[in-house]
């Protein structure tokens, strides 16, 4: 009777231990489907604050336009840090397709420059050269001399390294087209001062400086005979080289790190354009649409935090919503609240997440693209990147997902910035017995490379100007508007015109 007793205890306490166990399971069950759903949460609100129907990119578009309008009235002093500055690039002159003869570039706008010589035969680029240096950090925080000096000497040792291939007219002085992607007040075609250095370098006594006269000034005491005939940006590059091969282009874009636009726009309808109006009747202007800004965009609480957090607050903002720079960051940033508030990785957060721009564009395409079945470069770029092991199919589909979400929006608000651009040319529309093409140039990374944004940007484009006027608006993709753009420049503004024509 007695071991039926214990038995009998036994088994109850088994029983105990069975049901608690149990009671754990379930309760850790539980807990992860809370914790999961809390997770989704989430993710729903994040995608359904980026909503970008169509409505809504027509009402971007729209304040797009009213902002050029704004822009071209007021002077560059007046402008609010989120109004389209509309710079005015004194170029007027866009290559025609018949330029001819040896031109060169010099292309600055970070540690590293470009220097070219490009050979034109009037309509095509027969020939073309590159070099590529590096400056050293001294010079990138010394002085002007110093680092204008250098680019001097380089710049001649290109010239001295020419080969018969390159011919330069007896007694004709070489021309350059100069990109200096950094922010400058221009003056003229060929003038223009530095505001403010950025990506690294620290030169006092360059600031408030024409920089084409402090190249020029360096070239002469290196003994080199040339004319920087061309200040022009990246984005205006792109707009040349674009018109040589292209005479419908009428826009430029670039959507790399960074974003920018440039466009042709009537002369006579730039009010703070003073003085006589060009012969050709036309002037590039350099939007500086990154600066965009509108209540229309769908901004949410992880763009605010990335604003907070970034060099230049409450600046740039369309850039940091549509451009490379910023998109990887922005998913990191969502990553990083699901992981604190429902506990998406685990008890632990992981360290990696919590480190800013860990998570770059570049990763960011390579996940959303991925096709396999067990999506196994999502995987890898979790544990290479941010050191998250263990993550389950379902976990890397939502990453998939917040990939997508990130890089929609993105796309589909450029593209309403382009609309913007033809409404206010009065190209998104079919005149009545008029059948006219325009073409807009685009570079950069980001546009390039992720292939997935590339193909929505263009399909909202069709999406908002529907299938008729879709029909005669076309997407080049232009590459090296900074260097052959700037060589192209310097042609069509050179001293030398009526003779390169001849």
């Amino acid at each position: 009777m007695g071991k039926v007793v214990v038995s009998a205890a036994v088994i109850c306490a088994a029983a105990a231990v069975c049901a608690a166990a149990a009671a754990v399971v379930v309760r850790r069950r539980m807990q992860k489907t809370a914790r999961w759903e809390k997770a989704m949460a989430i993710v729903k609100d994040f995608e359904e604050k980026c909503g970008t129907p169509t409505w809504k990119l027509e009402q971007v578009a729209d304040a797009m336009t009213k902002e050029m309008h704004a822009g071209l009235a007021a002077s560059n002093s007046q402008g609010a840090p989120t109004m389209l500055k509309m710079l005015i690039t004194y170029v007027n002159n866009l290559p025609s397709g018949d330029e001819k003869g040896l031109f060169y570039a010099l292309d600055l706008g970070g540690t590293n420059f470009r220097v070219l010589r490009v050979q034109l035969g009037g309509g095509a680029v027969v020939n073309q050269e590159v070099s590529e240096v590096s400056i050293p950090l001294d010079l990138m925080v010394g002085t002007s001399e110093a680092l204008f000096d250098f680019i001097a000497a380089e710049l001649a040792k290109f010239v001295d390294q020419e080969g018969p291939d390159f011919q330069l007219p007896p007694g004709r002085q070489r021309e350059l087209g100069f990109t200096f992607s950094f922010p400058v007040m221009q003056t003229s075609i060929a003038s223009g001062n530095l505001i403010k250095w950025t990506k690294g370098f620290s030169i006092d006594d360059t600031v408030g400086q024409d920089v084409v006269a402090e190249l020029t000034r360096a070239m002469e005491r290196k003994g080199l005979d040339m004319r920087v005939s061309a200040l022009v940006n990246d984005t205006v590059g792109t707009l040349a080289g674009g018109r040589y091969s292209n005479k419908d282009v009428v826009a430029a874009v670039i959507l790399g790190t960074g974003t920018n636009a440039a466009y042709v726009e009537r002369a006579n309808a730039i009010p703070k354009l003073h003085g006589l109006l060009p012969k050709s009747g036309e002037m590039v202007i350099n939007m500086e649409w990154g600066s965009f800004w509108s209540t229309d965009l769908p901004f949410t609480e992880y763009d605010y935090v990335l604003d907070a957090e970034s060099l230049n607050p409450g600046e740039q903002m369309f850039e940091k919503i549509i451009s490379g720079m910023y998109l990887g960051e922005i998913v990191r940033i969502v990553l990083c609240k699901m992981a604190e508030e429902a506990s998406f990785f685990g008890d632990i957060i992981p360290p990696k997440l919590k480190s800013p721009f860990a998570l770059r564009t570049p990763d960011l395409s390579a996940m959303h693209h991925d096709t396999s079945s067990d999506l196994k470069v999502v995987d890898t770029k979790l544990k290479n990147i941010l050191e998250i092991s263990n993550t389950s199919l379902e976990m890397r589909k939502v990453v998939v997902q917040l990939c997508n979400i990130v890089a929609t929006r993105g796309a589909r608000l450029a593209a309403a910035g382009i609309l913007g651009i033809l409404i206010k040319l009065g190209r998104d529309k079919i005149k009545d017995g008029e059948k006219q093409r325009t073409v807009i140039a685009l570079d950069g990374g980001l546009y390039e490379h992720y292939t997935e944004y590339r193909k929505c940007l263009e399909n909202t484009l069709k999406e908002l100007l529907g299938e008729e006027v879709s029909e005669s608006i076309v997407i080049e993709q232009s590459n090296d508007g900074s260097g052959i753009g700037a060589a192209l420049l310097a042609a069509s503004h050179s001293q030398f015109l009526e003779v390169n024509k001849s």
